[in-house]
């Protein structure tokens, strides 16, 4: 059986919201697709899960652009894609600012309870 090694809980969004990333450091220069757009499907404290067209290997550093719904100001953060399978992918933050981290948590306590992945799972 495979635990979920998670620290936050995913939650489920009920309205996905577009991002858009571009890979950092040389795999910005060597890679096919240097950069790309998402829809964030759903999200927690250490990342979130991108359904995209473009393809991602797990290890993968993108500095990505989320405009969390409600709020006007884009959040830009620098991510390591953690796991990938053919049309979506994990992303872990790597670092969030303050700023960010208090974001995000506003964005996430305004999502009922409910919609955590452990529960819709059940």
């Amino acid at each position: 059986m495979m635990t979920d090694s998670r620290r936050h809980p995913r939650l489920r969004i009920p309205a996905p919201f577009a991002c858009s990333f571009a890979r950092i450091g040389l795999q910005r220069w060597t890679a096919a697709e240097r950069a790309g757009l998402g829809v964030v499907l759903d999200v927690s404290l250490n990342g979130v899960r991108v359904m995209s067209p473009v393809s991602m290997n797990q290890g993968d550093q993108l500095a990505v652009s989320l405009r969390l719904p409600d709020q006007t100001a884009t959040m830009n953060v620098y991510t390591t894609v953690r796991w990938g399978n053919r049309h979506s992918f994990g992303l872990e933050f790597i670092a969030l600012s303050h700023r960010a981290e208090t974001r995000l948590r506003k964005f996430l306590s305004r999502l009922p309870s409910s919609q955590t992945e452990d529960h819709l799972l059940r």
